[in-house]
């Protein structure tokens, strides 16, 4: 028993020695190590690795338990290493940029912005170079935009246009029992079609046809005009698979160069003047923006504020990947209540979520409206919910490839009534009003239940709709007419009076700048998330041997069977009638 007892006593000790000297280390370096400047060197390439870029926004942290923790910029948004690039385009020291086997995860918005800021830099004389062993086709309308693109001679390109597959769950319901109850108003919210048929729709088909062809289209005049190649000879490309081998893409114009990686450096080298056998300095894009973001300064008195909306909708403070009602009606009212700040964009990256927060933070919208003006940039997508925060906005600039609209409500309920009935499972309920119980995932929906339900989805939907009328100077029946849960790309919602511009987040932020007359200003981004220190650390897994719970997630699933897990804890997570988006759409 002894023996027991101390080796228990061993562990519980190395434990606590462990966890002082943990947090020792933290606040030694809170206090000593300050943040470490990179040097650039002289006639150095900046390395554009992006694996790590996945928001617009990398984030405000305010820690109140450990406020020495705080930080006031990451320097791992989209934005910050657009504002990175733009400060490489003066900076002597920076010859050029280097795509090096670049592993893209941001949206096709998002590389459009990425796209026009590199070829912002090449007015400046200085080179951009892409090299890839394998390159997406979403990586390939990145490095199009280079002076030269590289390929492995046994690599590949991935060049055939844009599909969408959706499974279908009709049949599998019936024969196993599991079914879902489903409320909605829009024939085009077909987040939950796959639940009621076992084939598509008309209207799915031809709203899928139409984005698509939208996104595809808009990807290709870029690349038509980096390439020099027309859009008809790119569609025969892409419909012929001819770029599947090296050789037919440099036949075809796709790339410059099927050549390794060393030949690659080798013509760095040539226009770095750098001997054959030495080394060039390169220097990381996340250095270089973390700098940046530490760097930064206030200079002038205005500032427009930029607060970012980016991830699902729900309650709660939200976080990076998260709406949330917190954090956001926090954000506007400081920035409304700012007088430095003459004027707000509000950056939308979402496919919205919970109706209730959306319209809380419609409110907030309209409050602000009566002290500043507030303009909309879209990014990848500000649909459903996120297009019910967008559009009581003075303006909204959209890119042509942003997913938006999506205009409609439902809601979806779990029914395990028919695999009870056939395993012999019964539940009885006792209540002393006739629809006090609710709902029973036990029992089959009943007639007054459906119907309070339904009545739900209406007044939400009448609402959204009225919302959009009032806000873009429309009427009900117009607005009605392109809702119903239809889903357009920035381009056809700007034909039909759901966006103003097109455009990105700089056009969005000089229009708001010239609307207040301000013509010398900074911007300042929000929302500054509050935390506890102790809570994250609970999160992150630290005594799972010092590894967060998603690396380890990551490591056993692999990076699809950890998004899959995160969809389900999502679908979990809502409650509520739903504003948002049908599909979860990712573009490779």
């Amino acid at each position: 028993m002894n023996f027991f007892k101390n080796v228990l006593a061993t562990i519980v000790g190395l434990f606590v020695f462990c966890f002082i000297c943990f947090f020792g280390i933290i606040l030694l370096g809170a206090l000593f190590g300050g943040e470490e400047k990179i040097k650039v060197k002289e006639n150095s390439v900046l390395e554009l690795n992006l694996e790590r870029v996945t928001n617009d926004y990398g984030g405000k942290f305010n820690y109140e338990d450990m406020p020495f923790l705080n930080e006031k910029g990451t320097g791992e948004g989209l934005t910050d290493i657009l504002r990175a690039i733009e400060a490489a385009k003066t900076d002597d020291n920076i010859k050029g940029i280097s795509i090096l086997n670049n592993r893209l995860n941001l949206g096709v918005a998002q590389t459009k912005a990425l796209r026009d800021q590199l070829e912002d830099f090449k007015k400046s004389g200085k080179f951009v170079l892409a090299y890839g062993n394998v390159i997406s086709q979403k990586e390939y309308y990145l490095n199009s935009v280079a002076n030269t693109v590289y390929l492995n001679p046994v690599g590949d390109l991935d060049f055939k246009g844009l599909a969408s597959q959706i499974m279908y769950f009709k049949d599998f319901q019936d024969k196993t029992g599991i079914k879902m109850e489903v409320i909605r108003h829009g024939k085009y919210k077909s987040a939950v079609e796959p639940f009621l048929t076992n084939t598509m729709s008309p209207e799915n088909r031809e709203q899928i046809t139409t984005f698509l062809n939208s996104i595809w289209n808009a990807v290709a005049a870029d690349i038509s005009k980096s390439r020099n190649i027309s859009t008809e000879k790119l569609n025969a490309i892409a419909t012929d698979l001819a770029a599947r081998t090296p050789e037919m893409a440099k036949a075809n114009n796709l790339v410059d160069v099927v050549a390794y990686e060393d030949v690659y450096h080798n013509d760095i080298k040539k226009r770095l003047k750098v001997a054959d056998d030495e080394d060039y300095n390169t220097v990381d894009i996340m250095d270089y923006s973390k700098d940046l973001a530490i760097d930064a300064e206030f200079s002038v008195k205005d500032k427009i504020a930029i607060i970012y909306a980016q991830g699902e909708i729900g309650s709660g403070e939200g976080d990076l990947n998260t709406v949330g009602e917190g954090s956001m009606r926090r954000s506007l009212k400081e920035a409304r209540e700012d007088d430095d700040v003459k004027a707000i964009v509000l950056r939308i990256d979402s496919p919205g979520g919970s109706a209730l927060t959306s319209d809380l933070i419609w409110r907030e919208i309209e409050l602000t409206k009566k002290v500043k003006p507030v303009v909309v940039s879209m990014g990848n997508l500000a649909a459903s919910g996120g297009y019910y925060i967008a559009c009581n906005a003075n303006k909204i600039f959209a890119e042509a490839s942003t997913i938006t609209g999506s205009i409609g409500v439902f809601g979806i309920l779990p029914n395990l009534s028919q695999i009870a009935d056939r395993y012999g499972l019964n539940t009885e309920t006792v209540e002393t009003h006739k629809n006090a119980s609710g709902y029973s995932i036990f029992e089959p929906m009943d007639n007054d239940f459906r119907n309070f339900t339904q009545e739900g989805v209406e007044t939400i939907y009448k609402t959204f709709v009225n919302r959009v009328a009032n806000g873009r100077k429309m009427t009900f029946a117009q607005v009605d007419a392109i809702a119903q849960g239809r889903v357009w790309s920035g381009s056809d919602a700007l034909r039909l009076g759901l966006v103003d511009k097109i455009g990105g987040m700089d056009d969005a932020i000089a229009y708001a700048a010239n609307i207040t007359k301000t013509t010398d200003y900074d911007t300042v981004s929000y929302p500054e998330f509050e935390k506890s220190f102790f809570e994250e650390l609970e999160k992150s897994g630290f005594l799972s041997f010092l590894k967060t719970r998603e690396t380890l997630l990551k490591e056993e699933l692999g990076e699809e069977g950890y998004e899959m897990i995160n969809q389900i804890k999502r679908m979990n997570a809502r409650k509520g009638m739903q504003v948002i988006m049908p599909y979860d759409i990712k573009i490779n």
